[in-house]
């Protein structure tokens, strides 16, 4: 996966809690085994009528927010089904950056492992965050892992990430990443168990 150190985006706003991640990727797309183009369903429901034509009165629809690097919603975002193409969606549509004031855990998890910052902030930030969205003109914002800050209009809030998800944002590695780098020791553990415990036979 990328690294994930700074992000200078547009920012989205979606005021809408419980956001699961059938919304985020309808199960009846799930077809394919590949992330490219799951960009394009993203939010489908609520991106598109029941034509499949864009609704322009939709977010994601409008400039500058149809190229959003940033999402901001509202509690438990990415309850429901562990689907791992919640964040590959996500990814392929061009957002890195999630803020909300609580994650579900499996879709939390799901982003650390594809270079997405679940970001959380209390609801009233989130709020504050969403009015500077809205505005083209304040709707860019900057977010930097290293200093654990988002800057927005003028102003920066700090966010708090535990040391070895911060770690494996920066350095774009996920567990296998971590199990591959450490072969030798496992390896030796491999080697030693076999000495002490031989196969009957």
């Amino acid at each position: 996966m990328q690294p994930f150190v700074t992000l200078d985006a547009v920012a989205a706003a979606l005021p809408v809690a419980n956001i699961d991640t059938d919304k985020l990727v309808p199960g009846r797309f799930l077809k394919g085994v590949t992330r490219a183009g799951l960009g394009r369903i993203l939010l489908h429901p609520l991106r598109f009528d029941a034509d499949d034509r864009p609704r322009p009165d939709f977010v994601l629809n409008q400039a500058p927010w149809d190229a959003a690097g940033i999402l901001i919603a509202l509690d438990n975002f990415g309850c429901g089904s562990s689907r791992e193409h919640a964040p590959w969606a996500l990814l392929d549509f061009g957002i890195c950056c999630v803020v909300a004031p609580s994650f579900a855990d499996i879709f939390r998890n799901n982003c650390l492992k594809n270079g997405i910052l679940p970001l959380v902030l209390p609801e009233a930030d989130c709020l504050t965050l969403m009015d500077l969205a809205r505005d083209p003109a304040t709707a860019r914002m900057q977010v930097s892992l290293p200093d654990q800050r988002l800057r927005a209009g003028g102003r920066a809030w700090s966010f708090d990430i535990g040391a070895a998800d911060r770690t494996k944002l920066l350095e774009g590695k996920d567990e296998i990443d971590a199990a591959l780098a450490r072969m030798d020791e496992i390896a030796r553990f491999e080697a030693a168990i076999a000495y002490a415990a031989p196969r009957l036979g």
